[in-house]
């Protein structure tokens, strides 16, 4: 529901949700961004994307000015308004979002803003919103604005603890010295399988994103979270990972952007060199058990 959780007597954490649940969510919504434009300070704005991954050293500046943000804020605006709904999206957003924990101090204030659940889509399947962000503000001539953020980021705590039941490095297991990011053996609970066919750094228009292994790899590395997520699963549900190689002398670049992605017990793996389409330099095709 839209209706703002905090009382009139506390006054700046109302103002606070109004700012980052009610006009956020009815600007995206519009694609308007008039409509929050003056709720950012846009001098040293600076924003975090955790790309929905657990290990905060693959987090990337995603947005280092406030132009930057907006563009790609204006951009999944215009790609969720093409999404066909099975239920009224509005209500549906408010229900999603969840915004209750604001720290203040002073003028400065951090806020957790978390998104729980999913949306009906009206082929009926289900479209999942699950990922938090910390908004950082500040109080500027009694009205609050963003100075910046550290978004979405999973709710990786909560997902390892449902799938460690379910995939399991056998104690015997055992590799070499020089191996790599991956596990020699994997013991799994078959009840539910996710596979992804192969992925690649292809953006949703089919153009190749990147001219080196580094940014293809993440790229693709980022793609394969989209499905998994669709599906309801995380890296932390991986279990086999193949990679394809169009050069297998960029295989260490490859893996110092691979190694990122992981904590916890690390997918086997099997890599090979292969001829790939256009100008791509890696494919990536994953298995993972959904809880």
């Amino acid at each position: 529901m839209n209706t703002n959780p905090f009382s009139e007597q506390d006054s700046d954490r109302r103002a606070i949700w109004d700012m980052l649940v009610y006009r956020d969510i009815m600007a995206f919504l519009q694609e308007d961004w008039a409509m929050v434009a003056d709720d950012f300070i846009e001098d040293g704005f600076i924003g975090l994307n955790a790309g929905r991954i657990g290990n905060p050293d693959a987090w990337r500046l995603g947005f280092p000015t406030l132009n930057a943000y907006r563009e790609e804020w204006l951009r999944q605006a215009a790609e969720f308004k093409t999404l066909a709904w099975g239920e009224d999206i509005e209500a549906a957003m408010f229900r999603v979002t969840v915004l209750r924990d604001i720290e203040i101090k002073e003028n400065i204030a951090v806020v957790h803003k978390k998104f729980f659940g999913s949306i009906v889509k009206a082929d009926g399947s289900m479209q999942p919103m699950n990922w938090q962000t910390l908004y950082y503000c500040r109080k500027v001539n009694r009205a609050w604005k963003i100075t910046g953020f550290t978004g979405y980021m999973p709710h990786f705590l909560g997902e390892a603890r449902q799938t460690e039941r379910l995939i399991k490095l056998p104690s015997g297991a055992g590799q070499h010295q020089t191996a790599g990011p991956y596990s020699p053996v994997l013991e799994i609970d078959p009840a539910k399988l996710v596979v992804l066919s192969g992925q690649a750094a292809i953006d949703p228009s089919g153009n190749v994103v990147g001219n080196t292994i580094e940014e293809q790899a993440a790229y693709t590395m980022d793609n394969c979270l989209r499905q998994l997520v669709s599906a309801g699963c995380g890296f932390s549900s991986v279990f086999k990972v193949n990679v394809y190689l169009k050069n297998l002398e960029d295989w260490p670049r490859f893996n110092e952007v691979y190694r990122g992605y992981f904590t916890g017990t690390l997918p086997v793996r099997t890599a090979l060199k292969a001829g790939l389409l256009m100008n791509l330099l890696v494919e990536i095709e994953m298995w993972a058990v959904k809880s």
